[in-house]
């Protein structure tokens, strides 16, 4: 277990602490100031085990699998956090998770056929203004600006969602067509 899994590890594990602080109604007031803490750190550690991960050579299967799933866990939860704060709309969090399912569903066809589908920019500025979005969010700071800030977010990450969503299907069809 290298330093960059052992980071994707932690991600995970940090998951619990951001749903509690952010839905437990014990820390009125200061709870999503500790949730978004502990989402940022976890949404770090995602930028920092793959830097040290390539720049160390420690790029591992456990760590192909796991990190991408990890981010999942990570976004996913926080959003369905925000529908139960009535911060987004569960419809775009819906768009949004079922891209996750398509693109695995693309990837898990395609390690079928001994072919690996390389994370694309778009997945990862996808990823990033999910995370900014997020953020934006759960502080709820009440001024006009980060509310205006919140809602771009929110669609900028839904645009780069769908977006991201068809660069993949276009660039791996040949994958669906090796099935029939």
């Amino acid at each position: 277990m290298n330093l960059p899994n052992k980071l994707t590890v932690m991600r995970v594990i940090l998951i619990p602490f951001f749903v509690f602080f952010m839905l437990a109604p014990y820390f009125e007031g200061y709870g999503n100031y500790i949730a978004v803490a502990i989402f940022i750190v976890a949404s770090l550690t995602d930028m920092l085990d793959g830097k040290i991960a390539r720049k160390y050579n420690l790029v591992t299967n456990f760590g192909k699998f796991m990190d991408p799933l990890a981010d999942k866990l990570l976004v996913c939860s926080a959003m369905i956090c925000l529908i139960e704060t009535g911060q987004l709309a569960a419809w775009i969090v819906i768009v949004i998770i079922a891209r996750e399912f398509i693109i695995s569903g693309f990837r898990l066809v395609a390690s079928d056929n001994g072919v690996v589908i390389a994370a694309s920019y778009w997945g990862k500025f996808k990823t990033t203004f999910q995370m900014l979005m997020v953020i934006v969010l759960i502080l709820d700071i009440p001024h006009p600006f980060f509310q205006i800030l919140g809602v771009i977010l929110t669609y900028v990450a839904l645009i780069l969602t769908i977006v991201s969503l068809i660069d993949y299907i276009v660039k791996n069809k040949d994958v669906l067509k090796e099935q029939k």
